[in-house]
């Protein structure tokens, strides 16, 4: 397994057991009331569970799967630019609310959409039609 996909997969766990934990804790805070500012979570786990956990671990299986040409990869660099994107954009987003400053929040969505293209740019090539 590519060493890429090892740091995807491992941080989308973490991401995974950090929602869950959030989640716990909120659904906690619900029946037995401890602090009104657990509700401040919510936007954190969200991207957590959403894009931490679910998109990341996607990514990562989609680096370590994807067909080869050749013995290379493809642009490693540009995954690797997706991976520090991604993991900024879940945290600058999860955690722009807490601030409340809305700009963060842009900024967060902006790195996340980076990744996005970032990936692209890696995946694109690595896929043929079907004989070719």
């Amino acid at each position: 397994m590519p060493r890429l996909t090892r740091w995807f997969i491992r941080s989308a766990l973490v991401d995974l057991a950090l929602g869950f934990t959030f989640g716990a804790l909120m659904l906690f805070n619900k029946g037995v009331p401890v602090t009104a500012w657990m509700w401040r979570l919510l936007p954190l786990h969200v991207e957590l569970m959403l894009l931490g956990w679910t998109v990341q671990l996607a990514m990562g299986m989609a680096f370590w799967i994807l067909p080869r040409f050749g013995l290379s990869r493809g642009n490693e660099r540009a995954a690797w630019a997706a991976f520090v994107l991604i993991n900024a954009g879940v945290w600058i987003v999860g955690i722009g609310p807490m601030l409340k400053v809305p700009a963060i929040t842009v900024i967060g969505r902006l790195a996340e959409a980076g990744a996005a293209i970032a990936f692209a740019v890696h995946a694109w090539p690595r896929v043929k039609p079907l004989g070719t």
